[in-house]
């Protein structure tokens, strides 16, 4: 009998993580995320798998993000009828994402489409559907955190909390081959210590192979309290000018993140009394599910919430849902923060606080998430002089502030300390990173003199 890992999606890149480990008898696949690019790239991509989804015997979802669990609607499409495994808080949060993903993709084959009427071109189909979204994620039961779960005949395994986001979890299989057993470890997305709101990653221990991430391999964030910090200086400086903040961010996760340090600096009157927005229908349902599983979030968090004082209910912070509401934000010149998706500037109500903002020097651009190449986000960050909104060019007067602290992600020097609690290992595979961070965490673990592997998309490797 033998045991392998096939790196389906999510290696070389920070996008579609996808895995599937396979025994003589099993099939267990560890995500199923959706690959994010151009239209054409993303569908091919998404639609051509290597593997059947029918043969599948389980499926095990780290986390909510979409780039995690996003093609899961795509694979019931295509035979998928295995058990699905994720925690409460992951399988609330992925009904919220999939749907407004399948939402999202409607919209789009629509616009499409009326173009392709015009060049008489065929129509085209979305990925899936809001519909058949919210039809995948019935088909998940969810478990707990050190819940020993037997996938499959040969293939058990316990789910631990990997501090990313709310109810996001590192895995643990036992896979039993022969009279042996292979203990593998899957750590993607691993969060980071004395995050607000969440716990500490939890350690894996006496693994035989571990699959982590690599997204930072080669960078250092600034210690997260320097992220209140630099807000609270960001925040005084554009007031001062009378000026608004506009907070491109994504609307898990870090979206209530950002309201808990506001809320904090509103508390301390570190930062003036201005109204405070989140501009996202989808950000005001997540915020809601965080309340509802304060279980999953650290102590302080936790006992705030139950007490009445949760970080997410203050005088000055209103939630929008109505479109009237957030295109009124425009004619309204008082100082103020709006939040708003989406967290690269591509998409959702954040364009149109661009389009209607950032040619006035007195507001601000404050960006508190990765930015990827080829996004009107990264243009921001690079601070063109121009920028394209709407197919129009706008002139890059506002002031543009990076803080880089507030990221979930482990880095370098964390990701390393990982990797030293969970040894001795066999072999460790790095997969959920541009090339170049990758390259650069493989370098620092070979010079630890560590086995470490760099797979490439579709590669299979054998476990013994």
């Amino acid at each position: 009998m033998s045991a392998s890992i096939r790196f389906l999606g999510g290696v070389r890149t920070v996008t579609g993580s996808s895995h599937l480990v396979s025994t003589d008898r099993s099939e267990v696949l560890l995500d199923a995320g959706l690959f994010q690019g151009h239209r054409d790239a993303s569908y091919q991509v998404n639609t051509t798998l290597q593997y059947n989804p029918r043969t599948v015997d389980a499926l095990i979802i780290s986390h909510a993000h979409i780039d995690h669990c996003g093609n899961l609607p795509t694979l019931i499409k295509r035979g998928l009828r295995c058990k699905i495994y994720a925690t409460s808080a992951t399988k609330d949060l992925c009904r919220l994402m999939l749907e407004d993903s399948g939402k999202i993709q409607e919209e789009d084959v629509r616009y499409v489409n009326k173009i392709n009427r015009r060049l008489g071109l065929l129509p085209r189909k979305p990925l899936y559907t809001m519909k058949e979204a919210s039809k995948a994620v019935k088909m998940i039961p969810p478990v707990s955190y050190h819940q020993k779960l037997s996938v499959t005949s040969d293939i058990s395994a316990q789910l631990f909390d990997a501090g990313h986001i709310l109810g996001s979890a590192a895995v643990v299989m036992d896979i039993r081959v022969d009279k042996r057993n292979i203990r593998l470890g899957y750590a993607v997305d691993l969060g980071r210590k004395g995050l607000p709101m969440l716990n500490d990653p939890a350690r894996l221990k006496n693994l035989d192979y571990l699959i982590i991430e690599s997204t930072y391999g080669g960078r250092l964030h600034a210690p997260i309290e320097e992220a209140k910090t630099k807000l609270q200086d960001a925040i005084n400086r554009t007031i001062a000018r009378h000026g608004k903040i506009m907070i491109p961010s994504f609307t898990l996760e870090r979206t209530q993140e950002v309201v808990y340090f506001l809320n904090q600096l509103l508390k301390e009157k570190a930062i003036p009394s201005v109204p405070v927005y989140v501009d996202s229908p989808l950000a005001t349902d997540i915020t809601d599910a965080f309340q509802c599983h304060m279980d999953y979030m650290d102590k302080e968090t936790c006992q705030a919430i139950k007490s009445g004082n949760s970080p997410f209910e203050f005088l000055n912070l209103k939630f929008i849902r109505d479109q009237r509401e957030s295109k009124a934000l425009n004619d309204d010149h008082r100082p103020m923060i709006i939040i708003a998706g989406s967290g690269m500037c591509e998409s959702g109500r954040i364009l149109h606080h661009l389009k209607n903002n950032i040619e006035d020097s007195r507001n601000m651009v404050l960006v508190v998430g990765y930015m990827a190449e080829d996004t009107l986000g990264r243009r921001i960050v690079e601070r063109a002089p121009f920028v394209r909104i709407f197919g129009v060019e706008h002139q890059l007067n506002a002031e543009v502030v990076i803080i880089n602290a507030f990221s979930g992600h482990a880095d370098r020097n964390e990701l390393l300390d990982f990797v030293q609690e969970c040894l001795p290992l066999k072999k460790i595979f790095l997969v959920h990173g541009d090339y170049s961070q990758s390259q650069a965490l493989f370098e620092a673990l070979i010079q630890k003199g560590l086995n470490v592997y760099l797979p490439a998309k579709d590669e299979e490797v054998l476990l013994d």
